[in-house]
């Protein structure tokens, strides 16, 4: 038998490298693609050259010095958890912080709702193949699947407008997190929040159902044909418990996988998604980041990007070990 612990004790040594990989690479995109000078051109009146250069140098950015010399800088206190400061000038520590648990909210409210419809509904059609339900479902995934997440958004908000406009209230609400100077209790300030999740949640979480209804179908389609459920029928299991215990578990087994590569999707579009529902997050953090040709900013983002994406990869391998008994033989 495989020691479980040191299993997945290895997948996060080879984890923590690629992190340390994909931090190093993203500073050097970052510090190539981007030029900080151009957010001081055409300031009135104009910024000096010497003060451009003297700014510059002390948030760590300064082209004058070598690439490997900013990166060095920039490691030596990122170890320390200083990220640096923003081309304004401001702690990105303190953005970053500020903007963690609104992007946070958004991708584990997505993650959740579509990757446990998803499974069920696929599982579901699987189930019901050919039928008009599994019709339905199969076109229904395919035309969210050819839809651009922003569009998306903009379409599930237009049609938030509408709504209201039609029933003369303001039920959903589409604009922030919150509602500006709420007054109430916790039950007050909660319900508020969650109506401003719904549309963020169901634009990120639509995308996800799609993805991943059609590959749990396709996977328990497989399973479907399979022997061991053909000999646990005859032992006299039901049905009911046959799929569910014996089938669904072995078609969740690839789908742990999928899950570790669905969620960076997850997370591009929920940089469309913070945009334009407005919501002050790392997705439109990292947009107005490179914008102003902010680095250190920019590499924040890719560094919370990098870190949420391989923790999720991290679970798909608990997940893959907790269903999976081959995991734990010896190979």
């Amino acid at each position: 038998m495989r020691d479980v612990p040191a299993y997945l004790a290895k997948r996060l040594g080879y984890y923590a490298v690629l992190l340390l990989a994909a931090v190093c690479l993203s500073y050097l995109l970052a510090s190539f693609a981007l030029d900080p000078r151009a957010y001081y051109e055409g300031r009135q009146p104009p910024v000096s050259a010497s003060a451009v250069n003297h700014h510059l140098t002390e948030i760590g950015v300064n082209d004058h010095a070598s690439l490997l010399a900013r990166f060095l800088r920039w490691a030596g206190h990122a170890v320390r958890g200083d990220l640096g400061r923003t081309i304004d000038g401001t702690s990105v520590n303190a953005e970053f912080g500020r903007r963690i648990g609104v992007s946070l909210r958004l991708l584990l409210a997505g993650t959740v709702l579509g990757t446990v419809a998803g499974v069920l509904i696929g599982a579901w059609t699987a189930v019901r193949q050919y039928r008009f339900s599994d019709r339905t479902v199969t076109f229904a995934s395919f035309a969210l699947l050819s839809t651009p997440v922003f569009l998306l958004a903009i379409l599930l908000k237009t049609g938030a407008i509408w709504f209201n406009r039609t029933t003369g209230t303001d039920l959903i609400q589409f604009t922030g997190e919150k509602s500006p100077g709420l007054t109430g209790g916790f039950g007050a300030v909660l319900q508020d929040r969650a109506v401003h999740l719904l549309l963020p949640t169901l634009s990120v979480a639509l995308f996800a159902i799609a993805g991943y209804s059609r590959y749990q179908r396709s996977t328990m389609l497989d399973v479907l044909g399979s022997d061991y459920l053909r000999t646990a029928r005859a032992k006299g299991l039901g049905r009911r418990a046959v799929l569910l215990k014996h089938g669904l578990r072995t078609a969740l087994i690839p789908m742990s996988t999928y899950f570790s590569y669905g969620f960076l999707a997850l997370f591009t579009g929920a940089i469309f998604t913070e945009t334009i529902f407005g919501w002050h997050g790392m997705g439109e953090w990292f947009i107005s980041s490179i914008g102003k040709n902010d680095v250190n900013s920019v590499v924040a983002v890719n560094l919370f990007a990098a870190v949420t994406v391989l923790l999720s990869g991290f679970l798909a391998d608990v997940l893959h070990a907790a269903l999976d008994p081959r995991i734990r033989q010896a190979s």
